[in-house]
């Protein structure tokens, strides 16, 4: 069924668009450019920059020059910077002997010249110039030895295996395309993998020595830096005063845009994924696809360690998800990243897990990330790192004015002893024990809280026997652990401050408890009045008023999280201090309207066919509709539920979306919480 309707849709936008691109560029007449200046880079000289930052963690950072794509070296540089980033790789070993909370290897290129930077995190508190120093040994010690062979085959073998991927998304494909085309200048995205393919150890050694020159690097230390505890405000004063123009001009749509915004045909039609569970309770979704020589599959145990997770013993959860990468019990952490390499698989893991792999290595893949997640090694050298890594990370956290942001809007929201507010402190973290973690995983991880996704090149009789042959005799006993929050009722209005000496305009967070869920009727219509407000920039009301005819925010987005059983509204703008008040006005009366008066035909039209597009579209790749399928299956929702919605969506009237904010916003009641300069 979505691959029927997802075929039809993009062949309707893709030649609708060009079609109409054609006829409106085509009348452009032909001009002769101008030569484009000639580039001299001049040699790299060292820098050295120590900067505050408002992170809960501190960065240190060495970046190098490397070769662009006009290089002949620039394939060499490319397989350089996979191996460098290597969990297998020195750089990464930073994080198991305990030195870094992470680190790795990134890279950007231009025509005429890239960039790359090494970078690992440290704990707030700690001096981050020693690892800038441990960073440019790990590099020059690769400079003088020269790269592993097996992790320069390894990334060869990445590289032509995410050329394949590439084919699973509209988005990557059209990504590849023109990056080659228009900034490569090759004729095809292939070139650069058979450039790839070329590559020698000899070549990106070579590469090493000539670009990974630690006396001209850029390094930078970013420290974290307390920016002062939040404040309680007495309140919100409103203001009465207008910011819209008498008059405002309407302004008609271009002839080429007439067609492409009208709402496509949507109908319930074509073959649904298979959708099934095994003896243990585990739920598993097939759905074929030829796009590619590929299979992936998502997988998500379901699970709430707010609730799940006994008292005093907060933190668990963090510290089992972070042991997963050290291997299983029969491989362990450097010999599971191997056994990835030689099949050039992605995998990540916990109770969120996932495998990207071609075909013919699925079984393999599966039987690995199989093996770590029900075998775990969790080893007790592992876990003293983990557990003392874990416990810096969050007593930096609790000085990040983006956490107390969080954590004061949380607070403001749910009652004082609710269990949503439960979180991890350093000195829970400091007394768990290794079994601590081991009966947390023993509770958490369970077949029938599991559900996995497959989609790819594969039949879904192979699927399901690949599965049941390496899951199908995992069991759990006992009953399963409560997951889902109990409903909270309408918080009280509030206004916090929390100070952020790092920013000079404020981000403004406004929020408030929801009495819908999910799952009921009035969603719909409350996505739809949403999206009238806001989601098409310019084009939206809150843009219009706050943007475009006042000038009083640089950014507004409004948001619905409807869950099974609890649901927040919110408000995000960005803006200069000064007008903090002034927009949170504005914000208020749109509101109220929404509730009071019925929207135009034009703007309810224009918000109908934007979530339609925006529900379709969000079928375009592998991942978006995996994801989809588990977020679906576990919100207890039908799979075929984003049609039904685009449908449902096409048939809301004005009438039920102001009945809809009638009943369930509240313009009064929100949390303000303000994060930056004191609002003026």
């Amino acid at each position: 069924m979505r691959g029927l309707l997802l075929l039809s849709l993009t062949f309707l936008v893709y030649f609708s668009t060009n079609f109409h691109l054609f006829l409106w560029l085509g009348s452009i007449p032909q001009k002769k450019l101008p030569a484009r200046a000639a580039i001299n880079l001049a040699p790299l000289k060292p820098s050295a920059f120590d900067l505050d930052s408002d992170l809960s963690y501190g960065l240190a950072l060495v970046a190098y020059r490397l070769p662009g794509f006009k290089s002949s070296d620039y394939a060499a540089g490319q397989v350089l910077a996979d191996v460098l980033a290597s969990q297998r790789a020195n750089l990464y070993s930073l994080v198991p002997a305990g030195k870094a909370l992470s680190a790795g290897f990134e890279s950007n290129s231009l025509p005429e010249a890239g960039s790359g930077y090494a970078m690992a995190a440290f704990p707030q508190g700690e001096d981050g110039h020693p690892l800038v120093a441990a960073i440019k040994k790990i590099i020059q010690e690769y400079v003088t030895n020269g790269v592993p062979k097996e992790l320069v085959e390894a990334s060869k073998s990445h590289e032509i295996a995410q050329a394949e991927f590439q084919k699973n998304s509209i988005e990557g494909l059209a990504s590849s395309w023109s990056e080659a085309l228009a900034l490569e200048g090759r004729s095809s995205p292939n070139d650069d993998i058979n450039a790839i393919r070329k590559v020698t150890v000899e070549d990106v050694n070579r590469v090493a020595r000539a670009w990974l020159n630690n006396d001209t690097a850029i390094t930078a230390v970013m420290t974290p830096r307390q920016s002062g505890k939040p404040v309680e405000s007495k309140g919100f004063s409103r203001s009465n005063e207008s910011f819209t123009p008498e008059q405002v001009k309407h302004v008609e749509l271009p002839f080429w845009a007439k067609d492409v915004s009208k709402p496509p045909a949507v109908s319930v039609t074509g073959e649904e994924p298979s959708d099934l569970y095994l003896k243990n309770g585990l739920r598993l979704i097939i759905k074929s696809s030829t796009k590619s020589n590929t299979v992936s599959m998502y997988g998500r145990v379901k699970n709430n360690p707010e609730l799940e997770t006994p008292p005093g013993k907060e933190g668990a959860a963090e510290v089992l998800e972070d042991l997963f990468s050290y291997g299983s019990k029969s491989l362990d952490r450097l010999a599971f990243q191997a056994a990835l390499d030689e099949i050039a698989a992605d995998a990540s893991l916990g109770t969120d897990f996932s495998l990207d792999v071609l075909k013919e290595h699925f079984e393999r893949g599966v039987a690995l990330i199989v093996d770590n997640l029900l075998n775990p090694a969790l080893p007790e050298d592992a876990f003293k790192v983990m557990q003392k890594e874990t416990a810096s990370l969050l007593a930096g956290q609790e000085k990040s004015p983006k956490w107390l942001s969080g954590r004061k809007l949380s607070e403001a929201l749910y009652p004082k002893n609710d269990p949503a507010l439960r979180y991890a402190r350093p000195e829970t973290i400091s007394k768990l024990t290794l079994e601590d973690v081991h009966s947390y995983y023993k509770t958490v991880f369970r077949p029938d809280l599991t559900t996995i996704v497959i989609i790819g090149n594969i039949e879904p009789a192979k699927a399901k026997a690949v599965i049941e042959k390496y899951l199908g005799g995992w069991q759990a006993p006992g009953p399963k652990p409560e997951t889902e929050f109990q409903p909270v009722a309408d918080n009280r209005p509030a206004v916090v401050v929390v100070p952020d000496k790092s920013r000079v305009q404020d981000e403004v967070k406004l929020a408030e408890t929801v009495g819908l869920t999910r799952s009921h009727p009035d969603y719909y219509p409350l996505q739809v009045g949403i999206h009238v407000l806001t989601g098409a920039f310019y084009a939206t009301k809150f843009y219009q008023d706050l943007r475009e005819k006042s000038g009083l925010v640089y950014a507004v987005e409004a948001h619905l999280h409807a869950e099974k059983t609890r649901s927040t509204f919110g408000v995000y703008y960005g803006c200069d201090p000064q007008n903090v008040t002034k927009a949170r006005s504005i914000i208020e009366r749109d509101l109220s309207e929404m509730a009071t008066n019925l929207v135009n035909p034009e703007e309810l039209a224009q918000a109908k066919n934007l979530l339609v597009h925006q529900l379709l579209l969000s079928m375009t790749s592998t991942k978006s509709i995996a994801l989809g399928l588990l977020g679906l299956s576990q919100m207890d929702l039908p799979l075929n539920e984003p049609v039904h919605a685009a449908i449902n969506y096409q048939k809301i009237t004005a009438a039920q979306v102001q009945a809809a904010f009638s009943k369930w916003i509240r313009p009064t009641g929100f949390v303000q919480v303000t994060n930056g300069p004191e609002p003026l």
